[in-house]
């Protein structure tokens, strides 16, 4: 980490991790900080689903939410971005306190409740969008709503003319009963209603549904049943886990909600590695989950993603990890001769996937 980064975020820790959060995105509208060059480099370069990614590290669901800075994300060099979660209707999500900082654990525990301005907004300020750059929108359901599947229904009718990708979100801990969705006989509803909504839109980008970690084997071999045999283009493994591993962090392990950040890396890359294994090679995979460095990124890669995700990370390493990551990246393909970083997907797949959740 930079000096300018410690400094930035020793003054954002001294607010609330909300209020911080809120600050950055403020920072971000008003053009700071400002990037070094991007990195570009062709080894770098992944197709996934159509779509020709310069590289293959995003930024994750949850940060932009509102859809306010999408191209100010991908200016930090991120090779796509990814807003949301958005309701059809704005909602204000769980009551606050929500949002809690595991320091010494580079982690963070949240339980926001899919707070957002609902469609509206965010489909205004994407109609508005003037730069070609990459950007997914994740959909999710209203916690009130008597119709859970329609949500998702209407979301994709909304944003699929505005969308390079959509993510069907049913995996966050923090809206009552939303994952239980992804049993197998909800799922498989959910999908072809999706997939229906896709078919009848103006545009038909690819859908990616994210999946928790906090899955066994029998309802991860379902949900790839389901993917496959609806012929949803890809996963996203995974969105926060319920889990408490080992913690040093005191006096808030015990809050309730998702926990994100390095401790969530070893069970996200197991549920990764055993989902590219249910799925085959040709689906589409996105994996994220304690993504904090270059190694962190290859080794996901490794276990089986195409594409890499991260948030949590850059609220302890500062916007210019994605630069770091990608460095580290090019640096890595120069000392192993690689023609691409691509060539590395599913190296470390067998040890990934025998390993037990």
């Amino acid at each position: 980490m930079s000096v300018f980064d410690r400094i930035g975020q020793k003054i954002l820790f001294t607010f609330d991790p909300e209020a911080a959060h809120g600050l950055s995105i403020a920072a971000l509208r008003c053009g700071l900080p400002v990037a070094g060059r991007p990195v570009r480099d062709d080894r770098l370069k992944v197709s996934v689903c159509g779509i020709d990614f310069p590289n293959p590290l995003g930024m994750a669901a949850g940060y932009d939410k509102n859809a306010e800075v999408p191209d100010a994300l991908l200016g930090l060099g991120f090779g796509f971005a990814e807003v949301g979660t958005v309701t059809p209707l704005p909602q204000a999500g769980n009551p606050k306190p929500r949002i809690f900082r595991l320091t010494a654990d580079q982690a963070v525990i949240n339980r926001l409740g899919f707070n957002n301005e609902g469609h509206g907004a965010a489909e205004r300020r994407l109609a508005a969008r003037k730069g070609p750059g990459i950007v997914g929108v994740n959909i999710g359901a209203n916690k009130d709503s008597a119709d859970r599947i329609g949500d998702y229904e209407r979301g994709v009718a909304r944003f699929a003319q505005y969308a390079s990708y959509l993510t069907v979100n049913i995996s966050s801990p923090n809206t009552p009963g939303l994952r239980n969705m992804q049993a197998r006989e909800q799922l498989g509803e959910l999908l072809s209603r999706v997939i229906a909504a896709r078919a009848a839109a103006s545009a038909k980008p690819p859908v990616f549904l994210k999946i928790a970690p906090d899955l066994v084997e029998a309802e991860l071999e379902d949900i790839a049943a389901e993917v496959t045999e609806k012929q949803l283009d890809g996963v996203i493994v995974s969105n926060t886990t319920i889990s408490r591993p080992t913690l040093r962090s005191a006096g808030v392990t015990g809050e309730a909600g998702g926990l994100s950040g390095k401790p969530l890396f070893e069970r996200s890359t197991i549920v990764l590695a055993k989902m590219r294994k249910l799925l085959g090679p040709d689906r589409a995979i996105i994996g994220v989950g304690g993504v904090d460095s270059t190694d962190a990124a290859l080794e996901k890669i490794r276990a089986g993603a195409d594409l890499v995700q991260l948030y949590t990370g850059m609220i302890y390493a500062g916007p210019a990890l994605p630069g770091r990551i990608l460095t580290g990246m090019v640096s890595f393909a120069d000392k192993e001769r690689l023609t691409s970083i691509r060539a590395l997907r599913d190296i470390s797949l067998d040890k990934w996937a025998s390993k037990p959740l």
